[in-house]
Order: structure tokens, then sequence, then C-alpha cells
């Protein structure tokens, strides 16, 4: 058997239109890249089936010529994952469009914030070096007892 030359160059055509559009990074191009891909594979099982003939169910019709149904059984699985992941990829764009409108996703901005916002200037207290030596780390813990023993050390506490 001889496969049409025009359904070649079409499968030839939908490989590099498919690879050029997913090689953008726009989504619905690659969307679309992976269609015309999965629309070319589908094609390429199809023209690489062999020769057509009788239903392999028919009663009476010899091996030979019967038709082999494992290639229509691979373009109805590659069919299905083509659907499978256009879907994925049309979530994804609807996603994406989504979020870029961002109407939806914006947070509000509460009383604190915009007092925060509304301020000329923080205000701050000096500190020096001396301060931060002196002051204890928490509000309630000293580093020794009253009698001058660290008590973090020998695991003692104050009751």
């Amino acid at each position: 058997m001889t496969m049409p030359l025009i359904l070649v160059l079409v499968m030839v055509v939908l490989y590099a239109c498919g690879i050029y559009l997913m090689l953008d990074r726009a989504l619905t191009r690659l969307l679309l890249g992976f269609l015309m891909v999965g629309n070319a594979t589908n094609l390429l099982i199809f023209l690489m089936s062999g020769s057509f003939g009788e239903a392999p169910i028919a009663d009476g019709t010899p091996a030979e010529e019967m038709s082999d149904p494992l290639p229509q059984a691979f373009i109805l699985t590659a069919i299905v994952i083509t659907f499978g992941v256009s879907a994925f990829l049309l979530a994804l764009i609807y996603r994406s469009w989504r979020l870029a409108q961002g109407a939806h996703d914006r947070l509000e901005d509460d009383e604190d914030d915009l007092g925060l916002a509304g301020a000329e200037m923080l205000t701050t207290e000096e500190l020096t070096d001396e301060d931060l030596e002196d002051a204890p780390e928490f509000e309630d813990e000293t580093p020794e007892d009253s009698d001058g023993r660290d008590r973090f050390v020998t695991g003692e506490r104050n009751v």
C-alpha cells in the first residue's frame, strides 16, 4: 500500500505548526500547538496502520483480508490522552486568567494598615549598644537569681 502524499504533507504541516506554537510562552498557543501535535500523531498512526480491509469481527473472512484493530485502539487512546491534557491546560489557562484579573484576589487594608500608611514617620527610640546589653532577653526573666547564681546553667527554678 502506498501512502497518500496529501495526508503525509498535512501531517508534516500539523507537526511543524504545532511545535512552533508550543514554543511560545502564551498558554493559549501552547494549547493550540498541543492539539495540532495530537492530531498529527493520530494521522501518523492512521497512515502507518497499513491497508484497509474487512472488519476483524466478520465471519468467513480470511485473516489476510482483515484490517488490524491495534492502530485503531492506539488512535482512540491518543484521542483520550489529548482530551485529558487539553482539559488540564484549559484549567490552567482559566486559572491564570482569573489571577491576572486580580479583582477577586485583592486584600483589603484594615484600619491599622491605613493608619501606618498615613503616618509621616514612624517613631522609634534611639537604642545604644549599652541599652541592648543591659536589657533582658525576655521581660519576666533575669539571668541571675537573687543569690547571684545563674539559674539557666544550674537548671533551678524560682517559685
